[in-house]
């Protein structure tokens, strides 16, 4: 699979890529914690097959700290016990979210529950828009054959610059 276009390397594509992680800075500025947002952001990715944010999201979270384990562990997150409370309800938002013709209604009142029980308002608004901007992330790289396994974290942060 060749990569079909770079968005980069167009002014259209470009001006919109920093527009769009200018919108991600917001969520990363936000008290959601790193750990959350990385972990909804690789759930979702499994699901929408992205094999470049896979990859991205990976690196960027074992960069920031987190266990290899857990790592492996995402995409199978109800049979494990290395999750806590509050993330399950994440995990279970994003999956929920990003599953939106799967899953008949989205978002369950049960998770939506689950997420309030954990999350402040800020917290909420955060997670909210961080399975919005994964899943559009996921679209622009799935549309354009991005493949996964070259990215080395703060690579993103770096091409923005």
């Amino acid at each position: 699979m060749e990569t079909r276009f770079n968005l980069f390397e167009n002014e259209i594509g470009s001006k919109f890529a920093k527009r769009f992680a200018n919108a991600g800075m917001v969520i990363q500025q936000s008290s959601l914690p790193n750990s959350t947002q990385e972990l909804v952001a690789l759930r979702a990715s499994q699901i929408n097959g992205c094999g470049h944010c896979i990859d991205m999201h990976t690196k960027e979270a074992a960069a920031a700290g987190e266990t290899a384990v857990r790592l492996h562990l995402v995409a199978a997150w109800r049979e494990s016990t290395v999750f806590t409370e509050a993330e399950r309800a994440a995990l279970a938002f994003s999956e929920e979210g990003t599953r939106l013709g799967d899953a008949n209604r989205g978002v369950s009142d049960e998770t939506w529950a689950e997420v309030r029980k954990h999350y402040d308002d800020d917290q909420t608004a955060a997670l909210i828009a961080s399975v919005a901007l994964i899943n559009a992330a996921n679209r622009m790289a799935v549309i354009t054959h991005q493949q996964g396994g070259s990215y080395e974290a703060g690579m993103f942060a770096a091409a923005l610059g």
